[in-house]
C-alpha cells in the first residue's frame, strides 16, 4: 500500500489536484443523478483548487525548467532518445494547454449565474433539494450522456492544469529510489544532509495494518506507524515495521 506525503506547499496543492480529479473522472462516469451531484460538488472543489492565482505560473515555470534541462540530452547516446522525445513532446502539450488559459481558472464557473446559485446552495446542510433548486432537479433528469456532457464541458477550461499537474507529479515520482528500511519498534528517523526533496513516498503491506504518519524538514524526516483499533482511533505500533521508502526530488 502507498502512502505519500509532501514536502512543499506546491506538491501538496498538485496532490489534492489529482485526487479531486480522479473522484470527479468517477463520479462522471456513473450513470446515476446523485453521482452527476457529487460530480459538480467535486468540480466546485476542482476550482477552488485551481484558482490560485500562481498555480499556472508555477506549473508553467516547473516545465519549462525541465525542458530546457532535457533539450540538450538529444543525440546523446546513453540516453534512451524515444523515451526521452516522448517527454519533450509532453511537455510542449502541457506548455501550450497552460499558454491558451487566459483569465482566473475556474472564473467560468463563478461568471455562470445557474452554477453559481448551485455552488452557494451546496454548503447548506441539504440545501439543494428539489424546492431549493428546482431547475437542478429538473437538469438532473436529463439523459446521463446530457448530463455527462454538460459537466464535461464545464470541466474543460481547466484541463490543462490538470495536465500540467499529473506531468509534473510524474517526474517527481520517477525520480526516487527506493530502498527498503526498518522502523524499529514502529520509529523511523532519517538524516537528509541538506538535500532537498519535494515527495515521500512509503510502501507498507496491507496485511500489517500499519499505517505511517510522516514528517520532515531540510535535515531530518521522521515516520511513525500507528494502528486503528475498533473505535478507528490511530495507536502507536511498538513492535518493528519493514517497509520501503523513496524520496522524489526535481
Amino acid at each position: 500500500m502507498l502512502y505519500e506525503y509532501p514536502f512543499n506547499e506546491r506538491i501538496r496543492t498538485l496532490l489534492r489536484l489529482e485526487d479531486l480529479f480522479e473522484r470527479f473522472v468517477f463520479f462522471l462516469e456513473q450513470e446515476d443523478p446523485r453521482m452527476h451531484h457529487a460530480a459538480l460538488t467535486t468540480l466546485f472543489e476542482i476550482a477552488d483548487v485551481t484558482g490560485r492565482t500562481d498555480l499556472k505560473s508555477d506549473l508553467f515555470k516547473e516545465l519549462e525548467r525541465k525542458k530546457q534541462a532535457l533539450t540538450p540530452l538529444r543525440d546523446n547516446p546513453d540516453i534512451e532518445q524515444n523515451r526521452l522525445e516522448s517527454l519533450l513532446s509532453g511537455f510542449d502539450d502541457a506548455l501550450n494547454g497552460l499558454t491558451q488559459l487566459h483569465g482566473k481558472p475556474g472564473q467560468h464557473l463563478i461568471e455562470n449565474e445557474w452554477l453559481s446559485g448551485i455552488r452557494s446552495r451546496m454548503v447548506v446542510p441539504g440545501g439543494t433539494c428539489k424546492f431549493d433548486l428546482p431547475s437542478f432537479y429538473a437538469w438532473q433528469q436529463h439523459p446521463a450522456d446530457v448530463r455527462r456532457r454538460d459537466i464535461t464541458n464545464w470541466i474543460r477550461p481547466v484541463l490543462p492544469l490538470y495536465e500540467a499537474a499529473k506531468l509534473v507529479l510524474r517526474l517527481a515520482r520517477e525520480s526516487g529510489h527506493g530502498k527498503k528500511v526498518m522502523a524499529a519498534q514502529g520509529s523511523y528517523q532519517e538524516m537528509l544532509s541538506g538535500r532537498s526533496y519535494q515527495l515521500m513516498q512509503i510502501w507498507v503491506e496491507p496485511d500489517m495494518g500499519a499505517i505511517p504518519e510522516a514528517s520532515a524538514n531540510k535535515y531530518m524526516l521522521w515516520v511513525r506507524f500507528t494502528v486503528q483499533d475498533g473505535d478507528m482511533k490511530p495507536r502507536a505500533l511498538d513492535h518493528d515495521v519493514p517497509f520501503e521508502l523513496r524520496l522524489c526530488s526535481l
